[in-house]
């Protein structure tokens, strides 16, 4: 298995996964090619993909405000999940958030995603109940589209 910066060369295969996995949801403008590339070109080392056997399993979205850093997108095809793969992309994006002096992380985990929320408990992460988040559509037409659960 690699661990390794992700770059634009992965998009297709990158889309791909995240139209593999069930109930993900892919938003319309942002993870557009283009939308993509403007997160890459802003945060050009600090997101990440797995491949194992030259195939894209894996893929972490990581970026900053210069303040906080932030994972986006957090997945491992299911083929590969219980393997350690999403311990490791989360540690390298970690550590390269840390190269850019970046003191704490966080993510956004739907509440259904079962899945993903013992993930993130069992690797010491934080369920954060005084706070509350919102969201403000700047463009409606960057909707979020959810893979079939079935």
């Amino acid at each position: 298995m690699t661990i390794r910066t992700m770059t634009m060369d992965d998009y297709d295969d990158l889309y791909a996964l995240w139209k593999s996995i069930r109930g993900f949801g892919i938003r319309s403008v942002d993870d557009s090619r283009e939308g993509i590339g403007r997160f890459l070109r802003r945060n050009p080392t600090t997101s990440v993909v797995a491949e194992y056997d030259g195939r894209l399993v894996g893929s972490i979205l990581c970026g900053h405000d210069g303040r906080t850093g932030y994972f986006y997108h957090v997945c491992v095809h299911r083929d590969y999940r219980m393997h350690g793969i999403g311990k490791s992309m989360a540690h390298f994006c970690m550590e390269a958030l840390r190269r850019e002096q970046i003191n704490k992380v966080s993510l956004i985990a739907f509440t259904q995603n079962k899945v993903g929320n013992t993930f993130w408990q069992d690797l010491g992460w934080s369920d954060r109940e005084d706070v509350n988040y919102y969201d403000f559509s700047l463009n409606d037409e960057n909707v979020t589209i959810f893979n079939p659960e079935n």
